[in-house]
């Protein structure tokens, strides 16, 4: 059976057990989400491979990417680091720890207070990012060579209109 089009997959048939068993209710937010869900796993599985061959998390690699995006001299605070990750100050500072063992940054004092620190990328860091951004994103193009460039710029829009949307929304009680 097909979920308005789609071909059979899992979900359609959960989709489909649902429409049986309860008729009266919309599961056909179960299709987009249920999918999302499993789509999330898959590219995790997939993607964590470049990184794990390099030594490094997924985590890692957030931080290092960030550090590189940041543009020269590749530095920021450990909170911008929070805040362009999203993630704990608790886990920027276990993953710069990380970093920080194996060479790939290292924490330097702010100039403009010596209490303070900023993290920055190291010259072998710097080359590690350089390759595995390349190797990422060549994965990440590989991951979506089943959709024609029209339907990725589309399935991008939908799915930025979404996140906007969800950023504003509120949980209930």
């Amino acid at each position: 059976m097909t979920d308005h089009g789609v071909h059979s997959d899992h979900v359609a048939r959960l989709l489909e057990q649902w429409r049986v068993e309860r008729p009266d209710l919309d599961v056909s937010p179960m299709g987009v989400i249920g999918r999302l869900h499993r789509l999330a796993a898959r590219l995790d599985e997939e993607l964590r491979p470049v990184f794990a061959a390099a030594g490094l998390a997924a985590g890692d690699f957030d931080v290092l990417a960030a550090l590189r995006r940041s543009g020269a001299p590749y530095e920021l605070t450990p909170g911008e680091l929070g805040a362009t990750t999203m993630v704990t100050s608790g886990a920027v500072t276990k993953r710069v720890d990380r970093l920080v063992a194996a060479g790939h940054v290292e924490r330097r004092p702010c100039a403009d207070d010596a209490r303070s620190r900023r993290v920055r990328l190291t010259a072998g860091g710097l080359v590690l990012v350089d390759r595995l951004v390349e190797e990422h994103v060549a994965n990440e193009h590989r991951l979506l060579d089943a959709l024609e460039p029209g339907e990725r710029e589309a399935l991008a829009g939908l799915l930025a209109t979404w996140a906007r949307a969800l950023e504003g929304f509120e949980r209930p009680a």
